[in-house]
């Protein structure tokens, strides 16, 4: 039985939450449908009625609280005074890979989730989903950005994921090395990214400033 702890009359919020983190497992066998959410329900000791009462957006609701219990054990495995100890391509390797970590026990599940996110009603859960997963690892990360660093960080890190996953689901290499190479080299090609964009933004030094030329007028430099 899964290791969670639920309070003796769990809110809608508190069911959805500790379902998210056990669905997986009984999706693996029957896809993200009633079926595995009852049997979920029962590994909790829930009842089943109300446990979809927590997903009236059924297989989406599903995925969408897998993805957030994810968040959540990323964020608990990734304490600052671990992200500290790294460099900031380090930081994001270890974090898309403890992603695909966590989802490791149930990869069929994901490859179902992933056919239901590509169907054309589901494009914009599937990019909401992607964009938070890139902001949770950027936060955890340490990024504090603000200026439109903060969304093209975090449009170039959810292409990077999803593009990793579908590399793993197909690794067959041992110790999933194929995967570990592909994630290395798209981290490359985000930080030869980013060196370029910080050569186009202008040295504030070399700016035009107006206080600043009238001062030198005033008072000449020696």
């Amino acid at each position: 039985m899964a290791d969670i702890l639920l309070p003796a009359d769990p809110t809608l919020d508190e069911m959805r939450a500790a379902l998210g983190a056990v669905i997986p497992a009984h999706a693996v066998f029957d896809g993200w449908t009633e079926i595995a959410l009852e049997n979920a329900a029962k590994e909790l000791k829930l009842d089943p009625a109300h446990a979809r009462l927590a997903f009236p957006d059924g297989a989406l609701g599903m995925i969408d609280a897998w993805y957030a219990s994810i968040d959540t054990r990323l964020a608990a495995a990734f304490p600052p005074e671990r992200i500290a100890a790294m460099k900031i391509r380090e930081r994001i390797g270890a974090l898309v890979l403890a992603r695909l970590d966590f989802a490791r026990p149930h990869k069929q599940a994901v490859r179902s989730a992933l056919a239901i996110l590509a169907q054309p009603s589901h494009l914009a859960a599937a990019a909401k989903f992607g964009w938070r997963a890139a902001d949770g690892m950027w936060r955890i990360a340490g990024d504090t950005a603000t200026d439109f660093n903060h969304y093209t960080k975090r449009v170039t890190l959810s292409a990077v994921y999803g593009s990793t996953l579908l590399a793993w689901l197909d690794d067959e290499s041992e110790g999933e090395a194929d995967t570990q190479a592909f994630l290395g080299r798209r981290i490359d090609g985000v930080m030869r990214f980013e060196k370029f964009k910080a050569q186009l933004v202008p040295d504030p030094e070399r700016r035009f400033s107006v206080t600043r030329f009238l001062g030198r007028l005033r008072y000449p430099a020696a």
